[in-house]
This record gives C-alpha cells, structure tokens and sequence, in this order.
C-alpha cells in the first residue's frame, strides 16, 4: 500500500481528493472532459489492468464544479480472474487518499418490468450472489472492523441529495435493488427469475465488492445504474451483448454525465 501511495502522491502534488467515483461501461468520456492528472493503472504499483471494452484504466484526479474527485476511469472485475481482494484495492487506496463519498456506476440489466433501456436507477440496496466476499481474510483493523454492519450500504441521504438533482434536470430516476453475479456469462432466465423473486430490480456484475468495502472502510457510498437492455426472460429481451451494453450507455451519457455534474458539488 506504502508504495502505491507514494507513486500517486508523487504525481499529484498536494491535491486531496474528497470524492471518489467508479466509471462504469461507457462514462469513462467523463473522466477525459475533467482532467487535471492521469495516471495509467499500469504504472501504480500494486494496480492490475482493466481488460473490458469501453475501460481505459487511467485514474483520473480533477477539481469538478469546486469540489477535488479521483476517478477510476474502468473497472477490474472478478469475472476478469482476479480477487475480490485485487479488485478492491482501489478503494482502499482512494480512503487513504482522502476521500469520504464514493459514487459507483455501472450499467445493468432490468428485472423490474417497469424499467426501460436508458433509464437511470439509484441503488437502494444489493444482493450478493457473486460466490465471494472481498472482506475475507485477514481483517486490517486501520480500514473497519472484522464484523461491519450493512444495514444502509448505500446512504439514504445521498439517494435524497440525487433525487433532487435529478429533478432539476427534468431526470425521472428508478430505485432499486442491485443483484451482482459473478459473470461473465449473462444471467438464464431462470436466474433472472430468482432474481426477481429474491427482490432485484436491476443485475450486473460490478459493484457490489466495491461497496462492500467502501462501506466497511467509513466511506459513503451512492450507487447508480444505468439500464442498459432487459434482462433474459423479462419481457421485451433480446439477445444479449456487450455491444448493446455500450451502445445504450452512450445514448443515456449525456444525462448520466450531467447528472454526475450536479451530484458532485452537492455530496
């Protein structure tokens, strides 16, 4: 950690960054239109390289709308091969870094009938069906405790914060609960059955292990999906892929970055 820290710092100077934000499939275009540093995840030590389309894998550090953000412009993912504990460590860097809010995006499958391609849906909740956990092992007590509550995982008052700047943009956002496998196969219909029945609104296979450890580090977190397609066997589902995913997460960019735009200054 020391020295992954001492790599950042030596590149950023002073700059103390107080929000952090997770850029999902198709938003890393915000990090390249606020851009003060950029750091390739190849050249931080102790960092791995994101694989997916659609993720540079750069961290980013600027000044947005008054306020000092470090972005993770592409994720790493579990389906990737790595850890739970690799594809954590970010956030954990970040809380040393400073920051207090993380804000997570990614793109997701709808469960919930109601939800349309583009929509934006603020989490309220998760189920963890990823096999995994990215707090086992030995527990750092400098980072949380070895039993963290998750009670409210994503803060209520962040959702409030949210839902008014969405309103303001004439943005009419969904809430629900986010279902994390462990991709990358995409869900059957029978899982997405399960799904539905367990609860979910809305499935991916991010997310889930950043928030976990976000929470468990003291940071507070604001999860938003965007709705990329619907999931196997809801009703009006196609044929799934990767091209979908970003061809709908670029056509909700617009409102998704401003959106970001007007949170940021707020939380």
């Amino acid at each position: 950690m020391e020295n992954t820290l001492k790599y950042i710092k030596d590149k950023i100077g002073g700059f103390i960054p107080e929000i952090g934000i997770i850029l999902g499939s198709g938003l890393g275009e915000f990090a390249d239109e606020n851009c003060d540093y950029a750091i390739s995840y190849n050249d931080i030590p102790n960092f791995i390289k994101s694989t997916v389309q659609g993720h540079k894998g750069r961290l980013v550090f600027a000044e947005i709308s008054g306020k000092k953000v470090v972005m993770m412009q592409g994720r790493n993912h579990f389906y990737e091969g790595h850890s739970m504990q690799e594809i954590t460590y970010p956030i954990k860097v970040m809380k040393k870094l400073g920051i207090k809010t993380l804000i997570l995006t990614n793109a997701a499958g709808a469960v919930n009938e109601s939800f349309k391609p583009s929509d934006l849906m603020f989490i309220t909740d998760h189920i963890n069906f990823m096999g995994s956990n990215p707090l086992i092992g030995p527990n750092d007590l400098q980072f949380g405790q070895r039993f963290p509550d998750m009670s409210e995982i994503y803060k209520k008052d962040l959702i409030e914060i949210a839902d008014k700047c969405a309103r303001k943009l004439e943005i009419r956002p969904q809430h629900g609960v986010y279902f994390a496998s462990s991709g990358p196969s995409y869900e059957t219909p029978a899982e997405i059955k399960m799904a539905k029945i367990l609860g979910a609104d809305a499935v991916g296979m991010s997310t889930v292990p950043e928030a976990i450890v976000a929470n468990y580090c003291g940071i507070r977190v604001l999860g938003i999906s965007c709705i990329s397609n619907a999931a196997a066997g809801v009703k009006g589902a196609q044929k799934l892929s990767h091209e979908e995913v970003i061809e709908t997460t670029n056509a909700a960019k617009a409102g998704f970055k401003a959106l970001l735009k007007e949170i940021i200054p707020a939380v």
